[in-house]
């Protein structure tokens, strides 16, 4: 099986829209799929892990890179 893996830029984006569009996104992906989101909104290190957790999708890893974070998120299924 390959692996899909996305990158969606939500970095400009304040609450919530980083969470909606990871949500939207995430939606059009086959389950299992890597979704890497960037962001820079301070809210969306609370916001993303929240949301993985409500949603059941696993948050596989947070970075911070100065100026944004990248979420790395696997789709739930």
């Amino acid at each position: 099986m390959t692996e899909t893996t996305e990158t969606l830029d939500a970095t400009g984006l304040l609450c919530p829209l980083p969470v909606l569009k990871a949500r939207k996104r995430l939606k059009s992906l086959p389950d299992g799929a890597i979704l890497d989101m960037l962001a820079d909104d301070p809210a969306a290190m609370i916001d993303v892990p929240h949301f993985c957790a409500e949603s059941g999708h696993a948050l596989l890893s947070q970075a911070d890179c100065g100026t944004h974070q990248i979420y790395r998120i696997r789709k739930a299924g």
